[in-house]
């Protein structure tokens, strides 16, 4: 008979726990205390921005908006350059910048004043000294009775041009000196003239301007013939101090300035010698 063998159950034998090295146990704590602060800034980063974006979107608002002012001024700056540059190819003069204004061509030279070479004149108010064909020449200017108070009125309501068949070196010496609060919106000189059988003209065709609303004073006849129906002629001023032509140039201008056709109001002064309207 076999006897059984009774079979006595073992325990299992765990292997022996290892500790952790103090390295790597260091390293471990370190990373959940890096990751707990990571995770507090990551919060306290999405509060802040829920308070710092509105501003953030108002700043970058106005920054966008001066920069579209800034290119909207840039655009019309260079509109304004390319229409200019565009205008004067065709004409004479830029474009009006007040354009419900009529304009006056004035000539200088015994019209606004009397210039004489040496030697000096008895009477004179200032001397200019153009530098020309490399010769310093010495010029004493006498202003025509008037002359500062026709301008002065003139640039309250007209755009005033003076066109002169003078050189340009001697002309800009006087005109600095009789307009030094510059109420001339424009010179023009003997370059601007047009020779017609010799003669040199002042053509306000070229000038950019509606003829309507233009008018020439000037002394010499020859200056006008393209236009004469815009032309008030005017005695020539050599040392008279009693002319009063300026004067009643004064009145013309000012009760002139709401005519619609500055050529019937230049008829009507010629024909009567006064304007009424």
């Amino acid at each position: 008979m076999v006897s059984k063998i009774k079979r006595i159950p073992t325990k299992s034998i765990k292997p022996p726990r290892r500790r952790k090295s103090p390295i790597k146990h260091a390293v471990a704590i370190s990373s959940t205390v890096l990751s707990s602060i990571h995770r507090h800034i990551t919060n306290l980063f999405s509060k802040f921005t829920q308070f710092a974006t509105p501003k953030r979107r108002l700043r970058g608002y106005r920054i966008l908006k001066k920069k579209r002012h800034r290119k909207e001024q840039f655009y019309k700056q260079s509109f304004k350059s390319v229409r200019e540059n565009l205008f004067s190819d065709l004409f004479l003069l830029p474009p009006l910048i007040s354009p419900h204004r009529k304009t006056v061509f004035l000539d200088l030279d015994e019209t606004l004043v009397h210039s004489k070479a040496d030697p000096p004149p008895q009477r004179f108010d200032f001397v200019v000294r153009p530098l020309i064909d490399g010769d310093i020449m010495n010029f004493y200017v006498l202003k025509r009775p008037g002359m500062e108070d026709f301008l002065e009125s003139l640039a309250a309501k007209y755009e005033v041009v003076v066109f002169t068949a003078s050189l340009e070196v001697y002309a800009s010496l006087v005109l600095d000196r009789v307009d030094p609060n510059q109420r001339i919106s424009h010179r023009l000189h003997r370059d601007s003239c047009r020779e017609i059988d010799g003669r040199l003209v002042k053509d306000l065709s070229a000038m950019g301007r509606d003829l309507k609303r233009v008018v020439i004073v000037d002394d010499n006849p020859n200056s006008y013939t393209k236009q004469p129906d815009n032309a008030i002629p005017i005695r020539p001023f050599i040392d008279d101090l009693g002319d009063q032509e300026l004067w009643n140039l004064i009145r013309f201008f000012e009760v002139s300035d709401g005519c619609d056709d500055m050529r019937v109001a230049v008829k009507e002064y010629l024909s009567c010698g006064e304007l009424t309207l």
